[in-house]
C-alpha cells in the first residue's frame, strides 16, 4: 500500500510509522529541506512541497490513502483558515484522479454546545472559534470535491501524550485557576488517534474513481469523532494531574461549582461530552487509554514525574 501524509507533526508521524511498521510505502511532504533528510532516515520517501504553494504540489504519488494532518504549528506566518481550507483545497486539487482514499483530520471544536450535552456526529456545528470553524470549512471543501466520497473525516478530541500533557506546566508553576477548571474537557491519546487514523484506512470501501455512482450522486465523507469516549471535568482532570505528580491542587482550580457553564467563565470556550461510539463500531478499535486515568498515569510515570 501507498500512504502520503501532509503534515509528519504530532498525529501524522506516529500514523506514517504504523503504516511503516505494516510494509506500506510512506510518502512524507515537509515545507523544509532539512526535514526530507530526517524522513530519508526513517525510511520515508520525502517530498518537499508547501500546501500553500499549489505550483510545488506536482508529480504526487497515486496513494491508497492520503491523510491531510497539517496543523498550525510554529506557521504562525499564515492564518489557520489559509492552512486548512486553502491548504487542503490545493491537495485535493493536486492528486492524481486515481487516488483511492482521503482522510482529513478535523476537530471536535466544530462542535459549539456549551451546556454540557452529549453530541455525536449527527450533532449541530455552529463554531465560535477560528480552529473550529476553518476545519468545518474544510470538511465542507472536501465534501464538495470529487474526492469526497471517498474520503474520511475524523474529529479528533483533544491530542494529549508523550510531551503533551495539557495544563501540566501550569500546574506545576501554580498558574491553574478557577476558569481552567471549568466545563467538560475530550480527550483521546495520542497512539489510540494514530490507530484511529490506520483502522480508518484498513476499513474504506471508497467508491471507485470516476464509477457512475459518482456521476450520478457524489458520495458524502464518512465522518468518525475520535475521542476516549470518557468525558472529563476540567477540575478533576487538574486533580489526576496532580496526584500523579504528587502535588496539591491549586485552591483557584476548584473554585466555581461544576454547574457553572464554561462561557461563564469569561473564556468564550464550550463545554459538551463527545460519544465516541460510531468510532468504536466502525473501525473496531481497542483503546489501549480507554480514558484519561490509564493515559496519564502512563505518561507520568514515564517521564518520572
Amino acid at each position: 500500500m501507498i500512504r502520503l501524509v501532509f503534515g509528519c507533526g504530532y498525529l501524522g508521524a506516529r500514523a506514517a510509522a504504523l503504516w511503516q511498521q505494516r510494509g506500506d510505502t510512506v510518502y512524507a511532504v515537509t515545507r523544509h529541506a532539512d526535514r526530507a533528510g530526517e524522513f530519508a532516515a526513517r525510511g520515508w520517501q520525502p517530498i518537499v512541497a508547501d500546501v500553500l504553494r499549489p505550483e510545488l504540489l506536482v508529480n504526487l504519488p497515486t496513494a491508497d490513502t492520503v491523510l491531510f494532518a497539517v496543523a498550525r504549528g510554529r506557521q504562525q506566518d499564515v492564518s489557520i483558515r489559509d492552512l486548512y481550507v486553502d491548504g487542503l483545497n490545493n491537495v485535493l486539487d493536486a492528486l492524481p484522479v486515481a487516488t483511492r482514499h482521503m482522510i482529513y483530520i478535523s476537530s471536535t471544536g466544530v462542535y459549539a454546545q456549551d451546556d454540557g450535552s452529549w453530541v455525536d456526529e449527527s450533532s449541530e456545528c455552529v463554531p465560535q472559534r477560528p480552529g473550529g470553524i476553518a476545519s468545518l470549512e474544510a470538511e465542507q471543501v472536501l465534501a464538495a470535491h470529487s474526492l469526497g466520497g471517498r474520503g474520511t473525516i475524523l474529529r479528533m478530541a483533544g491530542l494529549y501524550g508523550p510531551d503533551r500533557v495539557p495544563r501540566r506546566e501550569d500546574l506545576l508553576a501554580g498558574r491553574a485557576t478557577a476558569e481552567h477548571s471549568q466545563g467538560w474537557l475530550n480527550l483521546i491519546h495520542i497512539d489510540d488517534a494514530a490507530a484511529a487514523v490506520v483502522a480508518a484506512a484498513a476499513t474504506a470501501q471508497p467508491t471507485a474513481p470516476g464509477s457512475a455512482f459518482d456521476r450520478i450522486e457524489p458520495a458524502r465523507p464518512r465522518l468518525l469523532n475520535v475521542s476516549d469516549g470518557e468525558p472529563v471535568l476540567r477540575r478533576d482532570y487538574l486533580a489526576e494531574i496532580a496526584r500523579c505528580l504528587g502535588i496539591s491542587l491549586p485552591q483557584g482550580a476548584a473554585a466555581l461549582p461544576e454547574s457553572v457553564p464554561a462561557k461563564a467563565t469569561g473564556r468564550g470556550t464550550t463545554s459538551k461530552r463527545v460519544s465516541n461510539r460510531r468510532m468504536l463500531a466502525e473501525l473496531a478499535v481497542r483503546l489501549q487509554y480507554p480514558s484519561y486515568r490509564e493515559g496519564l498515569r502512563a505518561i507520568l510515570s514515564e517521564a518520572g514525574n
